[in-house]
This record gives C-alpha cells, structure tokens and sequence, in this order.
C-alpha cells in the first residue's frame, strides 16, 4: 500500500471511531484527539498519519454528533443555534426530517468547501495579511452583533404598556446576565483556572459542558415530555432553498474559519440570522453547513504550504507535533475530507433513523439521567473534580435561558468577552480589577 493510500486509509478509519464518538453526549472531540495526537512515539506510525486520523475523527464527529443534539438536547456551542428548531420538530414528530436538513446542509458545505480548494492559496494569502491588523474590532463587532441582535419577546396579552414593557425587558435582561455572568467565567478560566496543569488543553471543556450540554439535560430530568413517534416521511426541500441554505451556513462557517478567535458558534449565529427569516428547513441547512465548513476549514488551513495557521482546537493540538506539510498532504487530505463526508454522511443518516424509531419508546427522563451522568464523567476524566465544579457553575449560568429566557447564545460570552478585552490591550487591567491577577 502506498502512502498515500494509507493516510486515506486512516482518515477513513477516523471517520468510523468520530461518528461513534459524535453520538456520545457532552463528548468533544478535541478531548478525544488529545489521546490520538498524545500516542506514544514507540508507535509506528507513518508522517502525517496523526493529522489524517484526526481529520477522520472531526468529519466523523461533527456529523453524528448532530444526532444527540437533536433526540437528546446535548449540543455543543456550535450545534446549540439549531437545537431549538430541531427539538420541536422532534416534539411535531419530525426529528429526522430535521437531521436530514443538518446533514444535508453538512454536505453541501464540505462540498462547495472543497470545490473551491484549488483557489484557495490565491484567495487566502492577501486576505489574512488584509484582515490582520482589523482582527480587534471585527471581534468587538461580531461581540456587539451577539448582545445587540436579540429581539425582546413581548406577551401582547399583558393588559398596560408597562407590563409588556418589563416583560420584554424580563427577557433581555435574563439574555444579559446570561452573556456578563459567562465572560466573567471565561476570565476566571483564563487567569485563574480552578483546573490542573495537565487538563491545560482541556480548559474550556467543563465550560461547555456546563453553558450548552447541562442545561438542556437538565431541562428534560425535570420537565421532558415523551416524544411521539416519529413521521417517516420525507420532506427534501427544493434545489434552490438547499444550495440558498448551504451558502448562508458557508460564508458564516468561513468567516469564523478565517478570523482568528471567533469560534463555530458565532458563525452559526451568523448564519442563523441571515436565514431567520425563511422556512426552518432553509435555517438548518445553514446550520448544518456553517457549523461543518468552521470545523473543516479551519483544521484545513493547517495542511495549506504558505498559508498554515492553527485554527480551532484541533490545529493547535496537532501545529507542533505532527504538522502536514507540501502540496501532496495537501490535496490528499482534500480528497480524504469528500470520501470522510460521504462516509459520515451515511452512518449519521443510519443512526438518525435508528434513533427515530426507537426515541418515543425510551423514557426520556431515564435517557437524560444516563446522558447526564457521561457528560459529567467526560469532564472528570479529562478534568478531575476541578472540572466538575467548572461545569457546575457554567450550568448554573446555562440555567438561566431555560428558567428565565433569552438566547442560550448569549453564553458565547464566555469565549468572546475575555478574548475581546485582551485585544483591547485591558485584559490584565480589568483581571487585576477583579482580582484574579496578583
């Protein structure tokens, strides 16, 4: 076999062990990847055989993983825009017409971003030196967007103007709290981090488990109704609104691809502006699309000779181990990336409809115990009791959306706040201010 051969043979293998490892609830694959990457060099293994395995292992995951955000409301940030619109249509009896949007918005994405790889060296180069010394205020811009693009949700049957004036402001203010309370957490973890040296790469795992993860399980331990069963009919949306969904989610996955620091959640909220206001089946395309370009280009980037730059959590494990290099690894892995999608794309299309005909016979609030109880082993075992305690207070910040309102989004502050002040040049002022710096 030659090496080319074998890396595809790796990636492909990736793509099997990710699309397991998606249907794991709270189960990030950067956590996993640690393992890959963090193998014992006693292996023998060929050059770049790491990097195609992880490729495999993203694809892969950030297909199936789409599967327990929709049956059993465990989203990461990047999946949790979509999760409102797909869990109703899980409760109309329609979640795997849902999954098939995601999936096929998945699709689309990863295969307009691969169609346009040939003219990715010409585009990407002047276009990161024009974008660099902009980085800071388009971070603030996309934070302003965040807090200023929630609209309040006003009960017109409250009686006086003043009621549904505080009603209004009732909403917005539990979407505030929720956006100050998860910076406030994001500087703590970024200064002062309660977690052990060797969870380092794992810092904000606790984090996301508890803002996205928890809370969602949470709410079903406590108020889940039974799912009825599920429509087997299909509802495939026409050319013209998949490919209109799949370029919304593409240009809101590049642009959190490219810009350093913005993360796949922006980009999906970005995406799910721009298609709010068409049919829910146009707005889970986008997001299928958006959440998959971010995860794929970004970790793509690395393998471009010239442009390399560690994008997502992925990269950066992967940038000073086994980097990719030369035009070879690269088109290999851009031909490993379509036969990782179709593959994905199957065994996801599997797993949803074995889901689907079993999800209204599973006693959900049993379900959401067990799901629970693995999210908060992942997190101890990547990050010990300190983890716990993190995940403990990001879902009481995560809590807040399902209790009092607004957009479980806004928890993205926990990422865009600290990142946001650092940028500014105040980081340090405003952690000293705090005291989380001596």
């Amino acid at each position: 076999m030659n090496s080319i051969a074998l890396l595809l043979a790796y990636a492909f293998l990736g793509t099997l062990l990710g699309t397991l490892l998606g249907l794991i609830p709270a189960m990030h694959i950067y956590a996993a990847a640690a393992f890959v990457i963090a193998a014992p060099a006693t292996i023998d293994v060929p050059a770049g055989a790491p990097a195609f395995l992880c490729l495999g292992l993203l694809i892969g995951w950030a297909f199936s993983s789409n599967v327990p955000a929709i049956f059993l409301f465990a989203p990461d940030e990047g999946a949790a825009t979509a999760v409102l619109p797909a869990t109703r249509m899980l409760l109309q009896g329609r979640a795997e017409i849902a999954l098939r949007m995601l999936v096929a918005g998945a699709l689309g994405g990863l295969a307009v971003l691969l169609a346009l790889s040939p003219i990715a060296d010409t585009v990407l180069r002047p276009l990161l030196k024009i974008m660099q010394p902009h980085t800071t205020w388009m971070v603030i811009a996309a934070l302003v967007f965040l807090v200023l693009g929630e609209w309040p949700r006003v009960d017109e049957t409250h009686p006086t103007p003043l009621r549904r004036l505080a009603a209004a402001w009732a909403y917005l203010g539990a979407g505030q709290l929720t956006f100050w309370l998860s910076g406030l957490l994001g500087l703590v973890l970024m200064y002062r981090s309660p977690l052990p040296i060797d969870a380092a790469q794992q810092n904000l795992l606790p984090a996301f488990t508890g803002l996205f993860t928890l809370p969602g399980l949470l709410q079903i331990t406590l108020f889940g109704a039974q799912p009825p069963p599920q429509i087997k009919h299909v509802e495939d949306p026409s050319f013209g609104s998949w490919l209109r969904g799949v370029l919304i989610g593409l240009g809101g996955g590049l642009f959190a691809a490219v810009l350093p620091v913005i993360s796949g959640g922006i980009g999906s909220l970005l995406a799910g502006h721009a298609s709010a206001q068409r049919e829910e089946r146009i707005f889970l395309i986008a997001q299928g699309a958006s959440r998959t370009t971010y995860l794929t280009a970004g970790y793509l980037l690395l393998f471009l000779p010239g442009v390399a730059v560690a994008r997502g959590g992925m990269s950066a494990l992967l940038i000073t181990r086994d980097a990719p290099a030369g035009w070879q690894m690269y088109w290999a892995a851009i031909g490993a990336a379509g036969i990782c999608g179709a593959t994905a794309a199957m065994l996801t299309l599997l797993c949803g409809a074995l889901f689907a005909r079993t999800a209204h016979r599973l006693p959900v609030r049993s379900v959401a115990v067990i799901a629970l109880l693995i999210a908060l082993t992942i997190t101890w075992i990547f990050t010990g009791a300190a983890g716990l305690s993190v995940a403990a207070v990001g879902a009481l910040i995560g809590m807040i959306p399902v209790l009092g309102g607004g957009r479980r989004m806004n928890a993205l502050g926990v990422l865009l706040i600290p990142i946001s002040l650092n940028l500014t040049g105040v980081g340090s002022n405003v952690a000293k201010f705090l005291g989380l710096l001596s």
